[in-house]
């Protein structure tokens, strides 16, 4: 049976109100970012512009959306109320595709876009531009309507700036398909000229994935060519432990101004982690493991490790804890493995399965207990519980590696030769910087 993915025309979006899963409303939606490719493929949408109450615009990514719909968006109720300022590689769908004139490939007819149809795709957050909705004739108050019609966005061309060379436009599509630690070696191939422009056009998530995949000293260096805001944003993107290491590698004067930028909430974990040794299991640890109270269900907690962006070391295991349920949370009750999830019904209780033979880890545990206590066990992630019995985060066996590999790995590791297809990057990108 074919999947049928959800298609709404933004004509209908416009000034419609977006609301947190309480049912309070956000805002009103007042355009929607793209990205568009180079070549025939559909854009990306990145996020929407979302007026709030007290009329200031910011910037709401698609991640962060759970539901769009003619009548209303849902949000996840996490927003960020800096005001949105456009960046190069976006392009604005109310302000800048709309009443467009584009060309249809077939015929070389000049058209007028009236409309543009976006869609989800299957199974991810991600949604596109697909549709196109077109009158044919110079259109006009004194001139006869000319027909309409509905194209896909490959049918259409004219939309995209031309560029000659490889800027940072036809940069990111070659690189879209790319793994992040593969984006990471490219990108530390890259002339500091270019590698800044980029990591200034790629959203906030992707540069995150991408810096936790690069040397400190390239994190230093992107980090610090970012505008102050825009820095906050990608360490708020980053997983917590990530953002502790990089803000460490700071002068304190730079790090306190991030962290006060910051949202307060994402700031507190940060600083607690960073108060932490960082070869122990405090300084390892990340603060956003999947927790779960003891009347939640497995069907509640399979939902939990669906989520695509979670690492499949967070994705192993539940925790379960008493109120609150946010690191630090209540009392530490033990854990789940994702193999008993799926061998219960889907009503049962998490805490009826509840594994609480494990020993947790205490915050100072130093690395090689860690990485002893991950084999004796054969676990990928372990529980951090201080000396009152709260969760304080989860060491995920990624991250003990990346301490037992020599210093200077990602370094060696960048240096192997680019993915396929990606062999000419380095010097077309530096030949465009004159160099």
């Amino acid at each position: 049976m074919a999947v049928v993915t959800p298609r709404v025309f933004v004509s209908h979006l416009s000034g419609i109100a977006v609301f947190d899963p309480n049912g309070d409303q956000v805002g009103r939606l007042r355009d929607l970012v793209a990205l568009l490719r180079v070549g025939a493929r559909p854009p990306r949408l990145l996020g929407l512009v979302v007026e709030v109450i007290s009329r200031r615009r910011i910037f709401l990514p698609m991640t962060r959306v759970t539901g769009v719909e003619s009548g209303q968006v849902i949000t996840t109720g996490v927003v960020n109320m800096r005001r949105f300022e456009q960046r190069a590689s976006e392009t604005l769908v109310f302000g800048e595709l709309l009443d467009r004139r584009v060309r249809l490939v077939d015929t070389g007819e000049d058209v007028t876009v009236l409309d543009i149809g976006i869609t989800q795709l299957p199974a991810r957050r991600d949604w596109e531009i697909d549709k196109v909705f077109v009158r044919r004739g110079k259109g006009g108050p004194l001139r006869r309507k000319g027909e309409t019609l509905t194209v896909e966005w490959s049918a259409v061309t004219g939309f995209s700036r031309e560029e000659h060379g490889q800027g940072a436009e036809n940069l990111l599509a070659t690189f879209e398909q790319l793994r992040p630690a593969d984006l990471a070696g490219v990108l530390h191939h890259l002339s500091p000229k270019r590698r800044a422009e980029v990591a200034a056009a790629l959203d906030d998530d992707r540069l995150a994935d991408v810096l936790e995949e690069l040397p400190e000293d390239d994190q230093v260096e992107i980090i610090g060519k970012l505008k102050d805001e825009r820095a906050a944003d990608v360490l708020e993107a980053m997983d917590p432990d990530d953002a502790a290491d990089l803000l460490s590698e700071l002068p304190e004067e730079e790090k306190e101004r991030l962290l006060t930028l910051m949202r307060p909430e994402e700031a507190a974990d940060v600083r607690r982690l960073m108060a932490y040794e960082e070869r122990t299991a405090g300084g390892l640890m990340t603060t956003e493991p999947i927790v779960l109270r003891p009347d939640a269900t497995v069907a509640d907690a399979l939902a939990r490790v669906r989520d695509p962006d979670l690492s499949p070391a967070l994705a192993a295991q539940v925790y379960v804890c008493r109120p609150p349920d946010e690191t630090p949370t209540g009392k530490y009750l033990g854990l789940v493995h994702f193999q008993r999830l799926l061998r219960d019904p889907p009503f049962t209780l998490v805490s009826s399965i509840v594994d609480t033979d494990l020993p947790a880890l205490p915050p100072d545990t130093p690395l090689p207990e860690v990485t002893s206590y991950l084999a004796a066990y054969n676990m990928v992630a372990a529980p951090v519980v201080d000396e009152s019995g709260a969760l304080l985060g989860a060491v995920t066996v990624d991250d003990v590696l990346d301490h037992l590999l020599p210093e200077d790995w990602r370094e060696a590791e960048l240096h192997r030769a680019p993915p396929a297809g990606l062999t000419g990057v380095r010097a077309h990108g530096e030949a465009g910087d004159g160099r």
